[in-house]
């Protein structure tokens, strides 16, 4: 496999690979509401927090002294002769995660038109990170009250829990990424409290995901007779020819019993679902998103140094950040590729950065 020559070398590359589809994220998402556009586009400030991430510098301070001390060679790079203030920086921080989100779409597209790829077998996933400092019970919470002594406390983070990870109180990430033989490819992607419910993030991303999907992959936590009629039926009630397979989830199951419409046609087709994914070859193609998704969490929290905690405080911030990460990750896969990889070993790239 080939090598860079030298870190900057690589990382100007990265960055040459991320520029076109920051820039199509921004015109596919433009700024809306009253005032002038801001003279240093949206872009640019999404590629230079990309790099800030990719050196896993783990503060927004930090990662500005990095941009800044490279600052002439950034700008040759980006084509600009403007670079942000620190206190632009830190507030477009906070605003970059739309940005990302289109981002993140468009380069799976890429990568699946480049035949790098395959969006057969999709999985959708929430994984859930610690926030940083000290944990605030909920009836504290709830009551909206910081005990003497309790300091430096995220009020933005939340309890969740989940049979992987247990109660964390912090941020949660869902993704979808691809579920068949190869590298693991993020396609869609949202961060959000940990609390969030898999019954209110997945449904926006529905229809996103890929044209090439036969099969959308999702545990217990996802089943929701609303994902399963968008995903394999159309509104004309014509199959889409994909299947949702998902586990059912006993209380959910209670609540359905209670709610079945006079034909009967929603808890007809819940069953259909039910019994394919209990064939053999439904069982099978399930499989995939145990081997697939849920490693993939695991290795990307350790690649980005967030399998303890989160980087920020705040919800607008960990966004950002970890969205952040996933479209690097992305680079990063497609660099890899070119480099003669055809996994997603990418240690190696951010190593020499």
């Amino acid at each position: 496999m080939g090598r860079c020559a030298t870190a900057g070398t690589c990382l100007r590359a990265l960055v040459r690979m991320a520029i076109p589809l920051c820039r199509e994220a921004e015109r596919q998402c433009p700024r809306t509401g009253p005032g002038r556009p801001p003279e240093i586009p949206d872009w640019v400030l999404a590629v230079l927090i990309m790099i800030g991430v990719l050196k896993r510098k783990k503060t927004k301070s930090s990662q500005y002294r990095f941009l800044e001390k490279h600052r002439r060679e950034l700008q040759r790079w980006l084509g600009t002769r403007l670079f942000p203030a620190r206190s632009t920086y830190f507030d477009r921080y906070r605003r970059a995660q739309r940005l990302y989100e289109e981002a993140i779409r468009l380069q799976g597209l890429k990568a699946i038109e480049e035949g790098l790829a395959d969006p057969t077998i999709v999985a959708v996933d929430k994984s859930m990170i610690e926030a940083l400092g000290p944990q605030w019970h909920q009836k504290d919470r709830q009551a909206n009250r910081i005990p003497a002594g309790l300091h430096g406390v995220d009020r933005d983070s939340t309890w969740g829990f989940s049979k992987h990870d247990g109660w964390v109180q912090g941020y949660s990430y869902e993704v979808v990424v691809t579920a068949t033989d190869g590298a693991v490819w993020p396609l869609l992607a949202s961060v959000a409290t940990a609390s969030t419910s898999e019954h209110t993030t997945f449904g926006s991303k529905i229809a996103y995901v890929p044209e090439g999907t036969d099969y959308v992959t999702a545990d217990s936590g996802y089943d929701n007779n609303a994902y399963g009629e968008v995903i394999e039926w159309t509104e004309k009630g014509q199959r889409t020819g994909r299947r949702f397979l998902c586990p059912e989830n006993r209380r959910n199951a209670k609540k359905q019993r209670r709610r079945i419409t006079p034909s009967g046609q929603t808890q007809q087709r819940r069953r259909q679902r039910r019994e394919f994914l209990r064939s053999s070859r439904g069982r099978k193609i399930f499989r995939r998103r145990s081997q697939r998704v849920e490693p993939f969490n695991e290795w990307f929290k350790s690649l980005f140094e967030l399998d303890r905690k989160v980087w920020h405080r705040g919800l607008a911030n960990n966004q950002t950040m970890i969205l952040a990460a996933l479209f690097a990750y992305q680079v990063l896969l497609r660099y890899n590729h070119r480099q003669g990889g055809e996994n997603g070993k990418v240690r190696w790239i951010l190593d020499q950065l």
